[in-house]
């Protein structure tokens, strides 16, 4: 498995991101759902890295720059494929290392708070985030968790 920056115009990042905006919809009850699209992901102010195996995409990651200080994880995914091999991880990890090796200080994280996300929240936690308040534009709603790091 190899780290790739960008991508974001290439069709099998597009298809698979595509499903992880569809599934978040289906999942979330209507307006708790803050993943980002496309055009959101073309942000300056994001970074985005897919995970590979020769060119099979596994799970892709991205990190919004709220401020100076302050970064967010955004659209983590892994291909059902590709589930319980350590892609997700190794996104993970990496997104915390580039947050380093920008001089942040604390990296923080929306999910939702029930069923669906509970292995995303197991690996959040397993990385070392911890439950927060929200933070930046987000306000509180039961059907999100919020999670931070401190870098």
């Amino acid at each position: 498995m190899d780290i790739r920056s960008g991508g974001l115009d290439d069709p099998r990042v597009v298809a698979l991101l595509r499903h992880h905006f569809d599934k978040c919809h289906e999942v979330t009850p209507p307006g708790s759902a803050h993943v980002f699209d496309l055009s959101r992901l073309k942000s300056p102010d994001v970074d985005f890295w897919g995970v590979w195996e020769d060119e099979t995409l596994l799970a892709f990651g991205a990190m919004k720059r709220l401020d100076a200080l302050h970064g967010e994880v955004k659209s983590m995914h892994t291909a059902e494929a590709a589930r319980r091999r350590g892609a997700a991880s190794l996104v993970l990890h990496h997104i915390v290392q580039e947050g380093r090796a920008q001089g942040l200080k604390h990296l923080s994280l929306e999910t939702g708070s029930f069923g669906y996300f509970e292995p995303a929240v197991a690996l959040y936690k397993s990385h070392g985030f911890v439950e927060c308040p929200p933070f930046g534009d987000y306000r509180p709603d039961p059907n999100s968790l919020f999670l931070t790091l401190t870098l």
